[in-house]
């Protein structure tokens, strides 16, 4: 206190906005001089602050490669899925028959499902686009994608996914899959986004997940009725590409 009776006012330094009082003041170089110094470790490329950097440039980045997108499907599915198998020749198909309905297609831009995806669209036509992710093991754009990005961020990256669909059409997938499904859905269910299905292509795969989600999740009052009906389950690519194309047609009548 002073001598009339006042609190004395801390000692503070400042670190651009940011203020500093009491033991929480620290010494060292301004940050000017650390701009322009370039000596020093480069321990500070990996700090906080600098990610958000690096964030705030992937979220730029995919708002400019994408904002000229045409009207576009977001497809999940394996990496893993043989070229082969059936459902790789399915993504293939699916890939096509959105490219020749007028959409791009958007996938994670790997191996597997995706490049049949991307593979299917891109043959067809249509604009195949492949939004990757860096990973520890690394797989890299598949050659079927016309317009790529890599992003560092999960979060970024699913940003792009939901901004730039009208539709998330999923096959058969794992952890991944089933992560961008729910987030899908749960986003849709909290209007976040508006018209916007979500199909499951492959009944053999997806009913033992929508039987459960229609029995104890539904029958327990954990979602309603409403949330139910918002997946769509087909093992047909024609049925797929339809429910996207009306749930497009609805949109376009509000906007």
């Amino acid at each position: 206190m002073s001598a009339n009776g006042e609190r004395a006012r801390p000692e503070q330094s400042f670190r651009g906005p940011v203020v500093l009082r009491r033991e929480h003041q620290t010494e060292g170089s301004t940050t000017d001089q650390r701009l322009l110094d370039s000596r020093g470790p480069s321990d500070w490329v990996h700090t906080d602050p600098w990610r958000v950097m690096r964030i705030q440039a992937e979220f730029v980045e995919g708002f400019g490669m994408l904002a000229e997108l045409p009207r576009a499907v977001t497809v999940f599915g394996s990496a893993r899925t043989p070229a082969d198998s059936p459902e790789y020749a399915q993504g293939v198909q699916l890939g096509a028959a959105l490219a020749d309905a007028g959409f791009a297609t958007i996938t994670g831009g790997g191996p597997g499902t995706m490049e049949a995806v991307n593979r299917g669209c891109s043959e067809a036509g249509g604009l195949s686009v492949g939004l990757g992710i860096e990973l520890p093991f690394e797989q890299g754009l598949n050659e079927w994608v016309d317009l790529g990005i890599n992003f560092r961020y999960f979060f970024a990256r699913k940003t792009m996914f939901v901004k730039y669909s009208q539709a998330f059409v999923c096959l058969p997938g794992g952890f991944g899959t089933l992560d961008e499904l729910f987030e899908a859905m749960t986003l849709v269910q909290t209007k976040k986004v508006t018209k916007f299905p979500v199909v499951l292509l492959g009944k053999e795969y997806w009913q033992g997940l929508y039987d459960w989600i229609a029995g104890p999740v539904l029958k327990t009052g954990k979602i309603g009725e409403k949330d139910l009906a918002l997946l769509h389950l087909t093992d047909d690519v024609d049925d797929a590409v339809k429910v996207v194309h009306e749930a497009y047609r609805a949109w376009e009548e509000t906007h």
